[in-house]
């Protein structure tokens, strides 16, 4: 029975080490393939000191090793085509975090005092938020923006002010989740403690709830960021004529193919994999057990059911 028990172990062990391999060496290749240098055929026609400035149309085969450089970060970087896209990004990036954050604590301290049978109608319309595929909310909130604009000429045209809403959608559910988590998990002794002290509410929120939340609202709002940063799907449809970074790679793959693509997806990725890592371990110090708090907890008491 044990050998069987480590046989199985074993399996499953490599099952997920395959799975994981074929998942991510796909990235892997693209941040190697980010330091290669052109073809060379296209080294030996160029006759410039910065063999990252020749045009992708003359790079040649860059799917094949040819030598190692670190120029094609700075050229993308130094793209005129893509250090506004990366400003756009970072700017709606930061203020639908903002938004979402807040619209997701206000909707957690409210959801998780409400009485079960008021509340599940809230909760079915955050959870189809997180369910319902992207591709469906983008349409969906490209025809509500067009219409709208049309009856109400005050509501903004497309652009980054719909992005921003199209994103805050989504992300504002995710921070609801994760904050609503953190405050169902840390028990109420504390506050009730404060109000028997002759506390207020707004004091006790402030000075007691607030500062308990604040793993859990930071945690969100880089999710928010992250997740909105290099959303490509909603921005590809209520853009208008902004382009963020996201959109601009994808122009880039189709219309002209250079390492430097594979450069700056290496930038974004590695930025999106601190922001999640930082996330990961703000939420990991945040899991401190309070007094009059149960000791075990399901899934319910995980995403705030409970």
């Amino acid at each position: 029975m044990r050998r069987r028990r480590l046989t199985a172990k074993h399996a499953f062990t490599t099952w997920a080490v395959v799975v994981y391999a074929f998942l991510f060496l796909p990235i892997l290749v693209m941040a190697v393939f980010a330091f290669n240098k052109p073809s060379a055929a296209a080294l030996s026609a160029f006759h410039g000191t910065n063999v990252c400035s020749i045009p992708p149309a003359q790079v040649g085969n860059i799917t094949v090793w040819n030598g190692f450089t670190s120029c094609w970060f700075s050229a993308g970087l130094h793209d005129p085509a893509y250090i506004p896209a990366i400003l756009t990004s970072l700017q709606i990036a930061a203020v639908t975090a903002i938004i979402s954050t807040v619209l997701g604590l206000c909707a957690a301290l409210a959801l998780a005092r409400m009485k079960p049978r008021l509340r599940a109608p809230f909760d079915a319309l955050v959870y189809l938020t997180l369910v319902v595929p992207e591709i469906v909310i983008a349409v969906a909130s490209l025809i509500f923006f067009v219409q709208a604009r049309n009856y109400l000429h005050a509501f903004p045209s497309l652009g980054k002010a719909t992005i921003l809403i199209g994103q805050v959608v989504f992300n504002a559910s995710v921070a609801m989740l994760i904050i609503r988590a953190r405050f169902v998990g840390m028990g109420d002794t504390l506050e009730e403690a404060a109000y028997d002290l002759g506390s207020g509410p707004m004091a006790t929120f402030r000075q007691v709830t607030l500062p308990r939340l604040m793993p859990a609202i930071v945690a969100a709002a880089l999710l928010s960021f992250t997740f909105s940063f290099d959303d490509y799907v909603v921005p590809a449809f209520v853009n208008g004529t902004t382009n963020t970074w996201p959109i601009v790679l994808f122009s880039a793959v189709r219309f002209g193919l250079t390492p430097a693509v594979n450069a700056l997806a290496t930038i974004m990725l590695t930025v999106t994999v601190l922001a999640v890592v930082v996330t990961a371990i703000v939420l990991r110090r945040s899991r401190v057990r309070t007094p009059g708090q149960d000791q075990a907890g399901g899934l319910d008491i995980a995403v705030g059911l409970r």
